[in-house]
Order: structure tokens, then sequence, then C-alpha cells
């Protein structure tokens, strides 16, 4: 069948009290526009995925490593926002954060406003949300059909979660998050009309902090001490004075693994017994232990330090393995219902994560730790198996990404490019060659706002803005092919005066290209 698109014809949809006239210029489009499934994590680290760390991963995900092995995986992707609401609107809009309005965590989301959902469910498309959204307010009719998690500030929880459903009822369902997450998305597709294309985004709570991973996973790594980063001890000596006074210090960490023995914690009160029993069958052994060595002071300071870092990472690995079993199952569906062909498949996370590099824990900073997001694609009608592509894509692509792989018109208030012509492995001469960043939470882990400008090779770094430190404004230069650790500003080195030159110019341009407020 020939879907016939409506030409020179204005669609009207009423969004709350306005009105979006979207004028639809469609062709004649194929019998079968794609699938599109939008597989989506919070605050994955790209070292704990396998298919980007290679031989150096802390963990195998051969789940997600199959849509890079049958597919592509992009390995220069970014956000421009390293937090999770302002890298949620991005993708939905297709614009800076200056532009959506979602500037940190705790924006209100303009519900009103453009985004891809809305645009795909107009030229026929089934879509649907579940799991993480954390805007606010909750999902209204950016899709036809949404289960969002909620509690925990908007986070939901790992065990037991709440989830608003579509009437605004709010249900508490036994269980692990992701797993539930899934099968409710695999519920949806099971029930969609198999006539029509579909969008699912279906979006995890899983890595994010509080790291707790399912019972199942609990031994997982129980012997097997995890290499700590090189830096992890750096004394941050090379970057700027406002790091210094951050609260993002892994040897300050916090979580339900890594408290006493017996302390009460408000997490566990969403348990079930038999589910709190099993935690603290696992976890109050090992407490023990290292409380006995702490007071026999069998414990060197170096060891005391890395303490928090051995705990809570264990446990954002077996998190990890949590989310590749699921990914697994949704791929797994996919091939199984025989829509693969005319599948997108994508894995990506709102942003990176600070595991123990400089020290650090969180994300926020313009460090290529945190502001790398994993992007895996597989879609055998469009793209070769097997494909490794370095060119430099940022959230803002994925609307322009989905709108374009549908053959729907991009819209000109999106600041994004479209990733379709990457997929054929050859880059095209006009792609860009520098990304913006700008992260606007002052305060927050006490940060300052932080702007910057990232090329093939050179990033440039403006940290200014802060509440309540008395810092001037302050800035870094890295030059990535001989510092990929970040680990010495070069900022103000006579041999990188041209440089810095050049990237001042260039952190200018970008400002006047997406309008960025000054």
């Amino acid at each position: 069948m020939v879907r016939l698109g409506f030409k020179k014809v204005m669609t009207v949809f009423l969004c709350r009290t306005t009105l979006f006239f979207v004028v639809c210029s469609l062709q004649v489009l194929p019998a079968a526009q794609p699938n599109i499934l939008f597989i989506f994590s919070d605050d994955h680290a790209l070292k704990t995925i396998s298919a980007y760390a290679g031989d150096a991963a802390l963990i195998q995900t051969p789940n997600i490593d199959r849509l890079a092995d049958e597919g592509a995986i992009f390995t220069r992707s970014f956000c421009g926002n390293s937090i999770c609401q302002p890298s949620r609107a991005s993708i939905l809009t297709g614009k800076h954060s200056h532009k959506n309005g979602v500037l940190e965590n705790g924006s209100p989301w303009n519900s009103e406003q453009l985004v891809f959902p809305r645009l795909l469910e107009v030229a026929g498309y089934q879509t649907a949300m579940i799991g993480k959204w954390h805007m606010h307010p909750y999902p209204s009719d950016e899709f036809s059909y949404h289960k969002t998690l909620t509690g925990s500030g908007g986070q939901g929880r790992y065990y037991n979660p709440e989830f608003v459903t579509m009437n605004g009822r709010t249900v508490v369902e036994e269980g692990y998050s992701a797993d539930l997450i899934t099968d409710e998305s695999i519920r949806w597709l099971e029930e969609r009309d198999p006539e029509r294309p579909f969008l699912l985004m279906t979006q995890f709570k899983s890595p994010h902090t509080n790291v707790m991973p399912p019972i199942r996973n609990l031994d997982l790594l129980k012997d097997h001490p995890i290499p700590v980063p090189e830096t992890y001890h750096s004394d941050g000596k090379g970057r700027s004075a406002y790091l210094s006074k951050t609260y993002m210090h892994m040897k300050g960490m916090r979580d339900p693994n890594v408290l006493k023995t017996g302390k009460h914690i408000k997490y566990f009160d969403s348990m079930t017994p038999a589910q709190r029993a099993a935690w603290k069958a696992h976890y109050d052994p090992l407490n023990r232990e290292w409380e006995r060595r702490l007071a026999a002071g069998d414990v060197t300071e170096k060891e005391k330090m890395e303490f928090p870092y051995q705990r809570y990472v264990k446990d954002y690995l077996r998190c990890v393995v949590a989310v590749d079993e699921n990914v697994g199952r949704l791929i797994d569906w996919v091939d199984q219902a025989g829509i693969a062909e005319d599948t997108l498949v994508i894995y990506s996370s709102d942003q990176g994560f600070f595991l123990g590099e400089q020290g650090r824990t969180d994300k926020r900073l313009m460090d290529e730790v945190s502001m790398s997001m994993p992007f895996l694609i597989r879609w055998p009608k469009a793209i070769a198996p097997g494909q490794r592509i370095d060119a430099m894509i940022q959230n803002i692509d994925y609307a322009p990404t989905f709108l374009d792989a549908a053959g729907l018109s991009v819209p000109d208030e999106m600041q994004g490019c479209s990733l379709l012509p990457l997929f054929s492995g050859n880059k095209p001469e006009t792609w860009r060659s520098s990304l913006y960043y700008h992260y606007y939470q002052s305060g927050a882990y006490n940060l300052p706002k932080i702007e910057g400008v990232r090329t093939q090779r050179y990033k440039l770094i403006r940290y200014y803005g802060h509440p309540r430190l008395d810092l001037d404004e302050q800035w870094e230069l890295f030059d990535l092919s001989r510092d990929p650790d970040e680990r010495e500003s070069v900022h103000d080195h006579p041999e990188y005066a041209e440089v810095q030159r050049s990237m001042q110019r260039e952190l200018h341009g970008l400002r006047k290209q997406y309008e960025v407020p000054e």
C-alpha cells in the first residue's frame, strides 16, 4: 500500500490553548514508513559499553553491542547541556536549551512547543513514551500513549516504582523498574495497529544514582575489583579553581550500598520484605567485614578513598547489565515479529557520567566523559552493518533524523541536522566542524554556569556566574589529541595563543548561529 501525503495541505491540531499550524509538504511516501524504537537510559558512561570501550570496558554489553555489529556506532556523540531534563528537551524539540526553555532540572516544560512525536503522529504514526520522562509537567498530548515514572523527584524508584497512567492515575507495580518498563513496552507493541508505523520511546531510569541493581545481579562482580581510573587521585591543579569547589567527589559518595550495617534508608521503604531481605543478605556481611577491618586498623588511607568507588561502580555496572538484558528483550521482540528491516532501533542515554575520573562522580561538566552520549543504531534497510562513524553529532540532531527517516520535512526552527546523510559512512563536506555547549544550573553541586565549544581536536570552556563563590570568570583550553583525559588546561600557554583566538571566534560564531542570548 502506498501512503499518499497531503500536498500543500495545512494540518491543524490543538495543543492545550495554542494552535500549531503545520504545513506538511509530503511527497508520495514509501509503502512502509520505518518504525522507530528509541531505547534510552540515564547517565550511561561510554566506558561501560563494550562496543565503545573494547577491551577496556568495565563490563560486557552484548545486546547493546548488537546494534553496532548489525548497524552503526557513532563515536563522537554529545549533548549540549549535560543534565537530565535539558537533554531530553533537546531530543524532543531539536533545539538547544535556550530555545526550548528547559535550561536546568526543574525548568518548566512548555508542552505547547513543536516536538517531533506530534509531527510523526500527524503523519500517521502511533506514538508512545514509557518510563522516565522527568520533565514537569507530565506528558499531555506529546504522545498518543504514555506511562510515566513518578516519585523520587521525577526519577522514579528502582524497586516497585510508581507510574502515572494516561488517565492521570498513579499506580504502583511490583518488580524491578527496567524490567517493568520493558514489559509495558512489549505489551504496547503487541497491542498496536500492525498496519501503521510506530514511534516507541522506552526510557529507563537506570543506571542513574541511586544505583540499585536487580536482586538477580547482586553477586555479579562480587569478588572482582574494578580498576580505578588513572586520574582518580588527581589533585586537580591543572584545572579551573571552580572545579576544586564542587560537590562531585566520588570519595564522598553515599548510596544504599555504601552505608553502615543496619542503617535505615528511605529506598528500603518501597521494597517488599523478600526484596529487602535479599538486599540485606548480600550487603550486611560485606559491611560487617568492612567495619571489622576499619576497627582493627587494617585499612589503608588509599583503600578508604577507593572504597566508595568500588561499591558504587559495582552496583552501577550491575544496573548496566540489567539495562543490557532489557535492550536484548526489545531487540529480540523486533526480530521475532519480523519487522527488523523496517525498524530503526536506537540506543542512547541523556548524557555520560563520571565514574571516578578526576576523582569525580555525576555529570554537568563539559569534560568528554560527561558530555558524551552513546548513540548506536540499527536499520538494515538503510545502514550497512559494522560501521563506526566519527562525525560529531549532538542530541539536537535526533528529532530531524527521525522526521527525515519518516519522509517528513524538518521544521526550520529545529537547530539540529538529520543524520541520514551519515548512514552511508561518508561524511558530507558541509557537516559541522564544531559543537556548542551550555550548562545553566549554577549553584547545583556548587558549580557555576559552563559554556564552551568543541572541535575535532580542541575544546574551549568558560566558567562563570556562580551564585555564591567570589571567583572571576575562568577559561580552560584542551588539546584533546595530547591530553584526552583533560588533565591540564593550556589556556594562556603562549604556544596555543592562535588556537585560543581561533576557538574564541568559533564560540562567537556558534552563539550567533544558534541565537544565544547575551
